[in-house]
């Protein structure tokens, strides 16, 4: 009788999948795109979930999935720059099955793309994960070139912000953002409150009268409960 061995499930076609995101984002982004950009994904956002994967400790097939996602999470905007999570989420649901990626896994991939839609909700770890490095950014030392750029992006697409409405809507943000992994929040607190200090400064400067307002406003805390 011949003895059947049962191995570990194999694991998606994962750098097979990684080009071809990449690639995608190469030869199809809008060259107007500031913000989101090759970088973005590439430079920015993959390279801390996976420093944020391996701080959680998480097996390599979860950390397959939530790097899949990181690649992936803007892809929708080869397409359009209007719900591009949802074109995103429609790219994966097209592209992973000819890499190996199980349904279950699909629909995984999705839901940790949604989890960076704004306002952020992450349920899941994996979720958390990638909300954390999608808005890393906050906490760090070139967050006010990284906004200068948003807005550049933005008026590209044709909405365009004077100071005393970018500005005090920048602060509104920073205050109510929250950290979701520990980690993220230990890390990247302190800087997030040197860019809130560096912001209120701004409001200050441009439009003192939204500063009174945003005063009366709670701080979030850099933690989550």
């Amino acid at each position: 009788m011949q003895r059947i061995t049962i191995g570990p499930p194999r694991l998606p076609d994962y750098e097979g999948a990684k080009a071809y995101a990449l690639e995608r984002l190469t030869r199809d982004l809008p060259s107007f795109l500031q913000y989101h950009t090759l970088w973005h994904t590439q430079d920015e956002i993959v390279p801390r979930t996976e420093w944020l994967s391996r701080h959680e400790g998480l097996s390599r097939e979860a950390a397959v999935l939530v790097g899949t996602a990181a690649h992936f999470h803007d892809i929708g905007f080869v397409t359009t720059c209007v719900e591009h999570e949802d074109a995103s989420a429609r790219i994966v649901a097209d592209v992973l099955p000819h890499f190996g990626y199980r349904l279950d896994q699909i629909h995984t991939i999705q839901r940790i793309i949604y989890a960076t839609r704004l306002p952020q909700s992450a349920r899941t770890l994996l979720e958390r994960i990638m909300a954390d490095a999608d808005l890393d950014v906050l906490g760090r030392d070139d967050y006010l070139e990284r906004n200068a750029a948003l807005r550049a992006e933005k008026a590209a697409l044709g909405t365009t912000y004077g100071d005393q409405a970018w500005y005090p809507d920048q602060l509104l943000f920073l205050q109510r953002h929250q950290y979701f992994t520990q980690i993220a929040a230990t890390q990247r607190g302190p800087g997030k409150r040197r860019n809130l200090r560096q912001m209120q400064a701004i409001v200050a400067d441009c439009c003192p009268d939204s500063l009174r307002v945003q005063a009366a406003l709670p701080v979030a805390s850099t933690a989550t409960p």
